[in-house]
């Protein structure tokens, strides 16, 4: 792609989610959603393959559902209360279609089947933005009215999440599809605790970005595109293999590391909350996710396939990680003695 017009759309995605994130009126914030969509779908089908423009066209339709229900939720609201702003969301009906809609935008279930197949059709950088930046703008629109969504709902798709997320995740051998379905499981997370804590919710999507971003960083530095792959990357970059092992069980939420401490957070938020049954069942649901991500630190680390593979050996190249990766391996594996600070801070 052309630099002029890579540069291009990504200023209109970091101009998209501005707009959006920053905006009080509910049409400047359909318009930023529009401009992130319109921005994104470029960038998508930049490699001319056919599951690219698969995954382009299921994109637009769904972002175009949601975004319309978005519209429709806002005119609704609009007619009832005679208000545009975005925190005067009183309509029932005007609520219950917006929670739909942002459930389109992020993929949650029953709304999830695009965003694998988007994903997997997708470049890894391409991957990395639609699992973190595109996320931003809906995330903030549910942190913005969520005092008037209804809770019992976002339980419900919240649990669904952890649910799917984690039982669709064990079979995939494709490192894009299992970082979309952990997408899925995280979001869930983020969801069950939003009514109650919305900071709680900031909180755990920006270690999720940090994590995520660490994982698609060194998988796109070594190549790898499915778990046969993974098996002989060690000989490339052996640091970075280790380093991406530490992530993943943080991303699986294990202590001592940095993933486990929103997880920890709101499972207590919970409990304040009296919602003892929800924090089991989601706790329980995230073993699924914990049996994938070994799997994927397992073929990270083994230095010796266990089978034998059409994959020539790759052996030691002359780069090295890049600062970037180097700093966010340091903040997906070590921010857990700093949960007092952070708390505070959010």
């Amino acid at each position: 792609m052309n630099p002029h017009a890579k540069l291009v759309f990504t200023a209109s995605l970091l101009l998209g989610t501005s707009i959006t994130i920053s905006s009080n009126h509910w049409i400047l914030a359909w318009t930023g959603l529009e401009i992130n969509t319109l921005a994104i779908i470029p960038l998508i089908s930049k490699s001319h393959h056919p599951r690219a423009i698969e995954a382009t066209i299921k994109y637009f339709l769904t972002q175009s559902a949601a975004s319309a229900l978005i519209l429709f939720s806002s005119l609704a609201n609009a007619w009832s209360t005679g208000q545009w702003d975005i925190t005067q969301l009183n309509h029932p009906t005007s609520c219950l279609v917006l929670t739909m809609a942002i459930a389109i935008k992020l993929g949650l279930v029953p709304f999830h089947f695009w965003f694998p197949e988007v994903l997997q059709g997708s470049s890894m950088i391409t991957a990395l933005l639609l699992s973190t930046l595109m996320k931003l703008p809906p995330i903030t629109l549910l942190l913005i009215t969520s005092q008037s969504l209804n809770p019992p709902l976002l339980t419900l798709l919240a649990i669904s999440s952890a649910l799917i997320g984690g039982w669709m995740g064990l079979n995939q051998t494709q490192t894009r599809k299992i970082l979309a379905f952990s997408s899925i499981s995280h979001l869930g997370w983020m969801i069950v605790v939003i009514t109650y804590n919305p900071h709680l919710t900031l909180l755990t999507f920006t270690l999720y970005t940090v994590m995520t971003t660490t994982v698609f960083l060194s998988l796109n530095q070594i190549k790898v595109l499915k778990l046969s792959t993974m098996l002989i990357s060690w000989t490339k970059t052996p640091t970075l293999n280790a380093a991406m092992m530490l992530t993943l069980l943080s991303l699986a939420g294990l202590p001592p590391l940095t993933g486990f401490m929103p997880k920890w957070f709101i499972i207590q938020e919970l409990t304040k909350q009296e919602m003892t049954p929800t924090a089991t069942i989601i706790t329980m649901l995230s073993l699924l996710g914990l049996f994938f991500y070994l799997r994927l630190a397992y073929h990270s680390t083994i230095t010796l396939p266990p089978n034998s593979s059409n994959h020539m050996k790759l052996w030691r190249t002359n780069k090295t990680p890049s600062t970037s990766t180097a700093i966010l391996s340091a903040l997906s594996t070590s921010l857990l003695p700093l949960s007092p600070l952070i708390i505070t801070m959010f």
